[in-house]
């Protein structure tokens, strides 16, 4: 028998089909939680981390896990950059917990297949290389990483242009990384890495020297290795209706992040009305590009992001590529 303690997790907690003994909702401060199940038997305990009051601070967390056994427990984690952190993920790890995840079939998974410390080993090293990131590359370059929300918005494909445009325009030092992938060797073009996971971070490293690294984190969910994430969205009808069914809470999950809209055709007017209906705000609209040909809207979009500093007299030349600009 299992024990669930749920919050912002709730609705997909409840698509569960498991034997419960116990089921807590909302929030809870840590000592209350292990007192309420301290000396209670049950086999898992699938835990909602936002159902811990002052979650974000680490020390509630390591309160759970000294009071329980964390052998038992499967931490359920908000899909943001908390979950997205090697740091936090390092932490949560060395107090035995061991277990944790963002989604539905994730927590089905450890129910039956639960980690041992050697399954996320490989997390806490890449936090040491992250710091190593922090102190070494993120000063002299920018990381930038660019990750499909609706299926197949072209985050590959956006990357190659970019990196063609900061080289062949602007002379700069650009490296592409994509994770969990093979499908730069595609584009036949120089310094695209493909790697896993478990390596990105220690390729990053080794560009250091790069004026800008491009992570295309199209299959993977290492948001942290990132100084800055663009989030893909074609808004299409059927993509959109598509993205919904899977996930009603999308745009409630990107709330203050970048949102790009790509192979986009919508109007000023068609954006304004994306925006109302999906209570969310559009960083930038970029219309479908010819991969073979110089598109002027990457330069304006670059200047968008931080990445060039563009001449005063070519922006008014661009505007029209840049539908929706704050």
């Amino acid at each position: 028998m299992n024990v669930i303690i749920a919050n912002e997790a709730k609705a997909m907690l409840a698509n569960l089909d498991i034997d419960v003994i116990k089921s807590v909702d909302g929030i809870h401060t840590a000592d209350e939680i292990v007192d309420m199940f301290k000396n209670f038997f049950y086999a898992r305990m699938i835990l909602d981390i936002t159902a811990i009051k002052d979650y974000d601070n680490i020390v509630n967390i390591q309160k759970i896990s000294i009071g329980l056994d964390a052998d038992k427990i499967i931490l359920v984690l908000p899909n943001n950059e908390m979950s997205a952190s090697s740091s936090y993920l390092s932490k949560i790890i060395s107090m035995g917990i061991y277990n944790f995840t963002t989604t539905l079939d994730g927590v089905k998974y450890f129910l039956d297949h639960p980690n041992t410390y050697k399954d996320v080993a490989h997390i806490q090293q890449l936090n040491d290389l992250s710091s190593t990131i922090s102190e070494k590359v993120i000063g002299g370059s920018r990381i930038i990483g660019i990750k499909n929300v609706t299926d197949h918005a072209g985050s590959t494909t956006l990357i190659y242009m970019l990196k063609r445009e900061l080289e062949q325009t602007y002379g700069m030092s650009v490296v592409a990384i994509e994770v969990n992938r093979h499908d730069f060797l595609y584009f036949n073009s120089s310094n695209m890495i493909s790697v896993n996971d478990e390596n990105l971070m220690t390729e990053v490293v080794k560009h250091k020297d790069a004026s800008i690294i491009l992570i295309d984190l199209n299959d993977s969910s290492n948001e942290g290795a990132c100084s800055d994430v663009l989030y893909l969205i074609e808004p299409s009808s059927i993509k959109l209706n598509k993205l919904m069914r899977r996930d009603r809470r999308i745009f409630e999950e990107l709330k203050g992040r970048k949102i790009i809209l790509n192979k986009s055709l919508l109007s000023h007017s068609d954006i304004m009305d994306f925006e109302y209906e999906g209570k969310t705000k559009v960083f930038y609209n970029i219309p479908p590009l010819n991969d073979r040909v110089k598109n002027p809207v990457l330069s304006d979009f670059l200047s968008k992001i931080g990445l060039i500093n563009k001449p005063k007299e070519k922006e008014e030349g661009s505007k029209i590529f840049g539908l929706f600009k704050r």
